[in-house]
């Protein structure tokens, strides 16, 4: 059984014309809004204080950009009264030195099973602590 303190990894989309990393940044942080799928969801009601997550920027851009950290665990949605729906607080932990692309991905080994290549449409979606730690050190390479 995992111990309550483990940490677990994560990835969330966000199209940059919504809500781009840049935004998040000045924002200083935000609550995850707009999830309407079931299992993105549960992903999310998943999630804990203190867990680790990729920010992605989908349709334009298809890169992760940076790491973002959990700050409030899941709560009622508050920008709909139908309590199927939940939010959680995440906040910028840091920048990618270079952003890290759907292509790059799909072409690392051990990464060709992850959400983001499997179920592309999947906006919250789990990582194991390998999958997170390769996509950052390929961030963490200068261009």
């Amino acid at each position: 059984m995992a111990s309550a303190k483990e940490k677990h990894y994560w990835l969330v989309k966000s199209e940059p014309f919504k809500y781009s990393w840049d935004q998040f940044v000045k924002d200083g942080s935000t609550y995850w809004d707009g999830v309407r799928n079931y299992q993105a969801r549960n992903n999310m009601r998943a999630m804990k204080k203190g867990d680790l997550v990729l920010y992605y920027h989908s349709n334009e851009g298809m890169c992760v950009v940076g790491i973002a950290k959990v700050i409030k665990e899941h709560y009622q949605d508050p920008t709909t009264e139908d309590d199927r729906w939940s939010v959680v607080d995440l906040k910028p932990a840091k920048a990618l030195k270079r952003a890290v692309t759907l292509q790059e991905v799909k072409e690392t080994k051990g990464l060709e099973n992850i959400a983001l290549v499997r179920q592309s449409r999947l906006s919250v979606q789990p990582l194991t602590e390998n999958e997170f730690d390769v996509i950052v050190a390929m961030g963490s390479k200068k261009a």
